[in-house]
């Protein structure tokens, strides 16, 4: 596993931005108060020169008495320092020489040693000022980095696409950037809105002339008087209809899947496998497949009956696109991780990693079979994917080997 690549903050790389060029300001202005106090001290060349001639007479006032000097040097001139040394008068210009080299050595180092700590106090300083300060600045991006988070991991776009960020305060180019994000969302929402509100007003329209027409053929197929043609062209023609029942009814579902989930309860999946299982045995005993199951206990919150769509969707897909002697095997379980998750393996013909993506797209099947008899509409895996997105969750296929598919339905535990 790669190790995530550290990226500083917009607020952090303002805030070295402004301590870094406080501390250039701060370093070079120390050091042109440096060389200022340097060329203002006398140097070596400025040094002050002392001429001794005649003698030089010892003050009782600052030079001790006769007795306290030590041998040789009582009639000699000298100059008392200020710790208490003695130093002869031939040597007072060469003392007073290094003394003041001394002065100047400790005037600039106890310039710069206190010029950088406080420089680096006052530094320090900024830079906390410089993080409250860019804090502050961008606020109102962080409100819209949020806003634009929450609704790209919300659950239901229905609900998500409604939320604006509102932004209020002058006239800036976060404002602008708000307003801007504002707007794009609004009109996302309104296309979506029409597409879902479309779907579901034409579905329902069409469900009652195929009502009708369902009637009408099996009122003329029933006739006493209806001929065999007439009885096998009924057939064909409620067969017909039937697929475009389960074409109505699957678009219905999947407008409705695709919205935010608000009324949810406690569902266990092993529950809902053996249910399902239950209902597919008889079409899996006429296709010839071996149906089973390994139901254990997860519970997740959601819709009972989207979920139950959700699986009977993937059980009935691993029965119909499989082989006479095949196998299809639901499995419900809990993850590793805390969340739960439905799995259904089957065989059948081996598919093309690449060709996976597209049987989640709507009126996509896996041998482009588009006959009218077709027992289904192509809707099936797209349905799965939204009801499963729809509570928190996703859905992934992987080829198996030998041939055949491996769906997993993730979904969030009810106890996490």
């Amino acid at each position: 596993m790669s190790r995530r690549r550290f990226r500083p903050t917009l607020r952090m790389r303002l805030t070295l931005v402004y301590g870094g060029l406080f501390l250039m300001a701060g370093m070079v202005l120390l050091g042109v108060t440096f060389l200022l106090v340097q060329q203002q001290l006398p140097g070596a060349g400025n040094m002050v020169q002392i001429k001794m001639s005649g003698q030089i007479k010892g003050s009782p006032k600052s030079t001790p008495g006769p007795d306290a000097l030590p041998d040789g040097l009582a009639d000699e001139p000298f100059l008392v320092s200020g710790s208490g040394q003695q130093i002869n008068a031939s040597d007072v210009p060469k003392y007073l020489e290094q003394q003041q080299r001394k002065l100047r050595t400790d005037a600039l180092t106890s310039l710069l040693t206190q010029g950088g700590i406080a420089l680096g106090i006052v530094g320090v300083a900024s830079i906390a000022l410089g993080w409250l300060i860019a804090g502050r600045v961008l606020a109102p991006l962080h409100r819209v980095t949020e806003t634009a988070r929450r609704i790209a991991n919300a659950r239901g776009a229905d609900l998500s696409l409604h939320e604006r960020i509102a932004l209020e305060g002058g006239d800036d180019d976060v404002k602008e950037l708000a307003d801007t994000f504002d707007t794009m969302v609004e009109r996302l929402d309104r296309s979506f809105e029409g597409q879902r509100r479309f779907v579901a007003n034409a579905s329902h329209e069409l469900r009652t002339p195929l009502t009708l027409n369902r009637a009408l053929v099996e009122v003329a197929m029933n006739r006493k008087t209806a001929s065999a043609d007439v009885k096998q062209l009924g057939e064909t023609l409620l067969e017909i209809n039937s697929r475009h029942e389960r074409l109505i009814n699957g678009l219905l579902l999947l407008a409705r899947s695709e919205n935010e989930v608000l009324e949810r309860a406690e569902i266990d999946l092993a529950d809902v496998v053996s249910h399902v299982v239950a209902q597919a045995a008889d079409e899996a005993r006429a296709a010839e497949v071996t149906l089973t199951e390994n139901p254990a206990e997860a519970v997740t919150i959601g819709d009972p009956i989207l979920l139950e769509r959700l699986a009977q969707n993937l059980v009935e897909n691993a029965i119909r696109h499989n082989h006479a002697g095949g196998f299809a095997r639901v499995t419900s379980r809990v993850r590793p991780d805390g969340g739960v998750e439905l799995e259904v393996a089957n065989s059948g013909l081996t598919i093309p990693p690449y060709d996976i993506p597209g049987l989640f797209e709507p009126f996509r099947r896996l041998d482009d079979e588009r006959l009218v008899t077709s027992k289904g509409a192509g809707l099936g895996l797209s349905i799965v994917r939204s009801v499963a997105r729809a509570h928190g969750g996703e859905v992934v296929a992987r080829p198996r080997s030998g041939g055949g598919l491996v769906v997993t339905v993730t979904l969030p535990a009810a106890y996490a």
